[in-house]
């Protein structure tokens, strides 16, 4: 595990151990959130994703436990009561949470967990938990990003519009996150290699240093 010492070494205070930073990614659908998330914890084996639980339904591709932890509504809500989430929402009628025992303890161990969420999300975790760095994942333009949704393929040029009517939304809330990366048309690994910039930055703060704790 890294260490480092404080400033004043002079009065022969303790190495602190290195707590792990919560990067905390939002940004609209088609921006390549996911994409770039993905590069990251692919070339970075300090970075964990955090695997969010949800009561929808798997869709193709999904897999359990590493898209989602798919559970049913009655034990979404008996976590909720229990105090289980560090975050959740409920979004087109399905329960989206943040398990948080997990999360804290891998910050503990000096792991960075990335946090994939919603603008909802980001803005609960950012206020449980201000040590939080947040990024939003910008595209180029919203002409690009109609271009990317509709090359999926899998939209209807209703739910095309409903996504673009959203992201019209979400990106006005851009200003409220620590840090903005736009994703440009085929620069994946300038994105991925900007997130991981944010990463090295955090860990230099003077306040992590001088003042480690969760």
């Amino acid at each position: 595990m890294n260490r480092c010492r404080t400033l004043s070494e002079s009065l022969k205070e303790e190495y602190t151990d290195r707590i792990g930073v919560l990067l905390v990614v939002s940004g609209p659908a088609g921006a390549g959130k996911g994409s770039v998330v993905k590069w990251l914890n692919e070339h970075d084996e300090n970075v964990f994703l955090s695997i969010s639980e949800t009561t929808r339904a798997p869709r193709k591709g999904d897999e359990e436990g590493v898209t989602y932890y798919f559970v049913d509504r009655k034990t979404f809500e008996e976590r909720i009561e229990e105090d289980h989430y560090f975050e959740f929402a409920q979004i087109y009628g399905n329960y989206y949470g943040t398990p948080k025992n997990r999360i804290i303890d891998m910050l503990k161990e000096g792991k960075d967990v990335i946090l994939e969420i919603e603008m909802q999300g980001a803005a609960k975790v950012k206020e449980m938990y201000p040590q939080a760095v947040t990024v939003f994942i910008m595209p180029p333009s919203l002409e690009e990003l109609r271009e990317r949704i509709t090359g999926r393929g899998s939209d209807s040029e209703d739910e095309i519009n409903r996504r673009m009517s959203c992201a019209k939304d979400e990106i006005a809330l851009a200003p409220n996150y620590d840090y903005i990366i736009v994703n440009k048309k085929n620069a994946l690994v300038e994105s991925g290699k900007n997130l991981q910039s944010v990463l090295c930055a955090e860990h230099l703060k003077t306040s992590r240093i001088l003042n480690q704790n969760v």
